[in-house]
């Protein structure tokens, strides 16, 4: 899924090209894209962009008389931009709608079957601000702002950065980043950490999001962000299962739950100890290694 530095880069890249721009025509390719009825969609058309913002991990595509264009890519999302005369270059089961602009295409895609990316259409401020899940912005909260959303709830620390109630924009790869470079265990409980190890994660949720930001800014050099992915190779330990970690060279756990998984560096972050996996662990029982140095 995009988080906070993909979303960044997508607004950099829209706001570049379509504010002050007329939507010329509208098309929804897949009728399930749309989650609202009331105002039409239709409405948009002749309208000029006046601007672009973030909420979370939405997109919110301001139009003329008050009308936001709402856009939540999910994890399967992307958007594609095209010059006047450039063939979209995509299978057309990839398409959920387009936007042709009186100076290029914005096409929105998903690469799922299960269709979960959406927009909606929504009049006034009020009504975009009651789609924010209430997570305070991570690059703007003081250290007790932070500590204030971190400890609201006692769970663990993956699971407290990843919850748009508390933090917005975060999700599973840049969290695992966060945590690494914080040097803190994924599964320790929010409401165990000392004062310092507040500091210390604060200061690594700044500049860890903010260091992606520029990275993949200076990678684009402009361009507009055809391959958002979740997985680089310059990242510490996210997608590096069994791969060394850039830090102390120990091989990149994993713990796998649902649909994702958590990477981790056991010597960097949990003092040697090897987190239980659901799967493996339940499956192996006392055979199970207790530490990085039993692998």
């Amino acid at each position: 899924m995009p988080e906070l530095p993909d979303i960044v880069l997508y607004i950099d890249a829209l706001r570049a090209r379509i504010v002050g721009h007329r939507l010329e025509h509208l098309q929804l390719v897949s009728p399930f894209v749309l989650r609202s009825v009331d105002p039409p969609i239709e409405s948009l058309r002749g309208r000029t962009v006046e601007d672009i913002q973030r909420s979370g991990k939405r997109i919110i595509i301001g139009f003329g008389d008050d009308l936001f264009l709402v856009l939540h890519l999910m994890i399967a999302g992307r958007l594609r931009w095209r010059e006047p005369g450039q063939k979209p270059g995509i299978g057309r089961r990839l398409l959920l709608a387009s936007f042709v602009m009186s100076n290029g295409t914005l096409l929105f895609t998903e690469a799922s079957s299960q269709k979960r990316a959406s927009m909606q259409l929504v009049r006034g401020a009020d009504a975009v601000r009651s789609l924010d899940r209430g997570g305070i912005e991570p690059l703007e909260a003081t250290v007790e702002m932070f500590r204030e959303a971190l400890t609201r709830e006692n769970h663990t620390l993956k699971r407290g950065l990843t919850d748009p109630r508390l933090f917005s924009g975060i999700g599973n790869a840049y969290s695992d980043e966060i945590l690494h470079a914080a040097r803190l265990s994924p599964l320790k409980l929010t409401r165990s950490l000392a004062g310092e190890e507040i500091e210390r994660l604060h200061r690594a949720t700044r500049d860890t999001l903010l260091m992606w930001i520029e990275r993949l800014r200076q990678e684009l050099s402009g361009r507009f962000p055809e391959k958002v992915t979740a997985f680089h190779g310059a990242m510490a330990v996210h997608g590096r299962y069994r791969q060394p970690c850039p830090v102390c060279g120990a091989p990149v756990q994993r713990i796998v739950y649902a649909a994702n998984e958590c990477n981790y560096c056991a010597k960097c972050q949990t003092g040697g100890r090897l987190l239980a996996d659901r799967s493996l662990s339940r499956l192996l029982r006392d055979d199970w290694p207790k530490s990085i140095d039993d692998v």
